[in-house]
């Protein structure tokens, strides 16, 4: 089939790849304008524009997805199926335009967890599975008739980088499959269920990636490990000359602690460095601090000091 793909992140050349070495025909790669980035503040390309260039596909990058000109330059690629991973809510204009309609591949178990970020939210959350789903898109997001989905199991070790390869490759196969089904007309579609209480997966914003040990250590561990590697959960050390952020990247749950105030630290200042929640302590295990690289606690505490009675807020 003649096929536009849209998409911008990482995430979505597993899928673009894919497609293009598979039967089908990319008539055109849509993804987000080239944007200034870094200090230098130099334009920089999507992963997704930077993959097709190398493959030579033609790119379009609109500012504006409703504009005469853009829709105008998608009739003229006559595709009979556009392919939309990790990209921007599109008008009914765009979606309704190919004859086989638009599809769009989610890092979730549809319906829960639609939004923006729901490899994060699942593990935050201490899902034990998750999964990716394709559909067809509709006016509204992420509620579009289910077409097929595939589950994965989450490791109590799994972070939000380690889950995203996986439903990156994961979701790509389905993807293929998803389009080989539509082709041969043996696709089935079904409503997305009515769900009464609805995981959403919101946009993660800086107070989500905010530590308060005033709870469960099994949930600041989730919360970590959701964050880890990008954004990064965070906390503030507070009781040195001045309150410093410590960005947290990998834990794990110690002895349960007897009554110790949430946020007290304990260490040697050579191996270890804990932090008591308000059931069990955490062992921290790669820490960033502001200005230097992620590194190992041991290796840290070689060169950094915590004073007695400081504390993690």
């Amino acid at each position: 089939m003649r096929i536009v793909f849209m998409g911008t992140p990482g995430f979505a050349v597993a899928s673009l790849k894919k497609l293009h070495e598979s039967s089908h025909e990319i008539v055109a790669v849509v993804t987000a304008p080239d944007k200034p980035a870094g200090r230098g503040k130099k334009m920089q390309q999507s992963a997704v524009k930077q993959y097709a260039l190398e493959q030579n596909l033609p790119v379009l990058q609109p500012e504006k997805l409703k504009s005469e000109e853009f829709i105008k330059k998608l009739q003229d690629n006559k595709p009979e199926l556009i392919a939309v991973v990790a990209f921007r809510m599109l008008p009914q204009a765009v979606w309704a335009l190919p004859p086989k309609g638009t599809i769009n591949l989610h890092a979730s178990l549809l319906p829960d967890y639609r939004g923006a970020a729901p490899i994060n939210w699942a593990i935050i959350n201490g899902e034990k599975e998750t999964g990716a789903t394709t559909f067809f898109i509709n006016e509204n997001i992420d509620t579009g008739a289910i077409i097929d989905s595939v589950r994965i199991p989450i490791a109590p070790d799994d972070t939000a980088g380690s889950l995203h390869d996986n439903l990156m490759h994961t979701g790509a196969d389905l993807l293929l499959k998803t389009v080989n089904d539509i082709e041969a007309n043996r696709h089935r579609s079904s409503p997305q269920p009515e769900v009464k209480n609805l995981k959403t997966a919101p946009k993660i914003f800086k107070d989500d990636t905010r530590l308060h040990f005033n709870a469960p250590a099994a949930s600041v561990y989730n919360r970590i490990r959701g964050l880890s590697p990008y954004p990064g959960a965070f906390a503030v050390i507070n009781g040195t000359e001045k309150p410093l952020t410590v960005k947290i990247y990998s834990t794990s749950i110690g002895k349960k602690n007897e009554n110790i105030d949430p946020g007290t630290i304990a260490t040697d200042n050579r191996n270890y460095w804990r932090v008591a929640c308000n059931d069990a302590w955490l062992e921290l295990k790669e820490v960033q601090l502001p200005g230097k690289r992620r590194m190992k606690v041991p290796e840290l505490l070689n060169g950094f000091q915590l004073e007695k009675g400081a504390k993690m807020r």
